[in-house]
């Protein structure tokens, strides 16, 4: 399985950016997609996380600003980030799983990660 991200870039803070990621190879039709994003000098954390089914969890700090959604036909997930801030900056890597990921937000629970692309929000 290979997971490939896009739509990383330099946008002003207010602004807004789409990533997206397409998985290909043998996917289970029952998994869990999410997006991370590691900063310099900080850990990884979960920004956010759907379902197969739809069902979608967020990170407090995106909460209102981040949509995550996905198309099950294209193995595409996407995450709309609107309002952005600075804090925002960081390389964002999208990874798939399986159920065991909704229960772990360490991302360990994933089997596969992107490579990452990144977002600057700076003026």
């Amino acid at each position: 399985v290979q997971l490939v991200e896009s739509g990383g870039g330099l946008v002003q803070p207010g602004g807004s950016l789409r990533l997206s990621c397409a998985a290909s190879g043998t996917i289970f039709s029952i998994n869990v997609m999410g997006w991370y994003r590691q900063a310099p000098g900080r850990e990884r954390e979960l920004v956010a996380l759907i379902t197969s089914g739809g069902t979608a969890n967020y990170a407090d700090s995106v909460k209102g600003r981040f949509t995550i959604s996905r198309d099950n036909a294209k193995n595409t997930v996407y995450l709309q980030m609107s309002s952005l801030k600075p804090e925002d900056t960081a390389l964002y890597y999208c990874a798939l799983g399986g159920l065991a990921a909704l229960r772990d937000s360490t991302g360990r629970a994933y089997d596969y990660w992107g490579q990452g692309t990144q977002v600057t929000v700076s003026s």
